[in-house]
């Protein structure tokens, strides 16, 4: 695991920029914010923890977000104003009893950030509390936010949103130039709440860093003809079938939008014909969901080589402390 080192003055700039995005929905000295994942995570630390500490909220800590029926009576006690969490989070408490019946009149937002937001779970969302899920990206070594949704809309996107104040963004090729708009690329971001560097590790602080100061975040994006940028995976995740790129999150945000899913991943697996093939892992909600039913949905949504050769069911997918999916610990499976 490699350390990245943040300055006082990349956390102080993350916060301003995230004071700045959020602007009037911010309520000083009244906000409520539920605080579920570890606040040694960079996105509790910089967002509910510092940030809120400046703006004077009440963090209301939730130190076993796995026990959801416990997580719901908890936050029946507040009149909650914030709530952050990742999308497996968010899932799991649409899917817990006594969620829906809460009193979500005091929420003024929820932001998704860590993995993707997948629109089924933020329809799902706004169906029950009445908003969707802000989504925003950013990385450790950014302290982390580099791009956020408008807090004035009200529609989701399935995009990241746009650079935060003094955030520039640059979308480039695997030579390192720039791209043109519409295409994808990796995305590379410079500012003021960019790492300093790697603790002690010069070699992969250059491996990350460009000549011109830009960060590689080893991430696939692409900008849309608003200017609002979209993930399109991890550069490293990424299946090549018969010679065509093929991202995970495009099949998993396809398989979750069925009745009978609770969750799912995909990973790429060596397939002798196609060079690699995708496998798609699927927690059911419905026992009577089948194997056949999820290849039918996907030939229906997805191009022929996107659909997946191999559907595995499984009891539970393996989670970070965050609740982020591990799809590195999958390929064991």
């Amino acid at each position: 695991s490699k350390g990245a080192m943040l300055t006082h003055r990349n956390l102080v700039a993350n916060i301003m920029q995230f004071e700045s995005c959020a602007g009037d929905f911010i309520r000083l000295g009244e906000d409520v914010v539920i605080t579920a994942i570890p606040m040694y995570h960079i996105f509790a630390l910089m967002v509910n923890t510092l940030s809120y500490f400046k703006f004077g909220g009440t963090n209301v800590l939730i130190t076993n977000p796995r026990d959801m029926p416990a997580f719901v009576e908890e936050w029946s006690k507040w009149k909650v104003t914030v709530f952050t969490g990742v999308n497996t989070l968010y899932n799991g408490l649409l899917h817990t009893p006594g969620f829906a019946e809460l009193d979500f009149s005091s929420l003024g937002f929820s932001v998704g950030g860590g993995a993707a937001v997948q629109k089924a779970v933020s329809d799902k969302w706004k169906a029950v509390t009445g908003k969707h899920i802000k989504e925003g990206y950013g990385l450790s070594e950014t302290s982390p936010i580099l791009t956020i949704n408008p807090f004035g809309s009200g529609e989701f996107r399935g995009a990241i949103g746009l650079p935060a104040p003094s955030t520039d963004i640059s979308l480039r090729n695997d030579q390192g130039k720039e791209i043109l708009q519409g295409e994808r690329g990796e995305l590379c971001a410079k500012g003021p709440q960019v790492m300093k560097g790697y603790w002690r590790n010069e070699e992969a602080t250059a491996e990350v860093m460009t000549d011109d100061g830009y960060f590689c975040t080893g991430d696939i994006a692409v900008m849309d003809e608003t200017g609002f940028f979209r993930i399109v995976d991890r550069k490293k995740d990424m299946i090549i079938v018969s010679g065509f790129n093929v991202f995970p999150n495009e099949i998993e945000a396809e398989v979750a939008t069925m009745d009978g899913v609770l969750e799912c991943a995909c990973i790429g697996v060596p397939d002798e014909k196609t060079g690699e093939a995708a496998k798609v892992f699927v927690v059911k909600s419905d026992e009577s969901l089948t194997k056949e039913a999820v290849r039918a949905h996907c030939k229906e949504c997805l191009t022929g080589y996107k659909v997946p050769r191999q559907i595995v069911f499984i009891d539970e997918l393996p989670k970070s402390t965050v609740g982020k999916i591990l799809r590195r610990e999958l390929r064991d499976y």
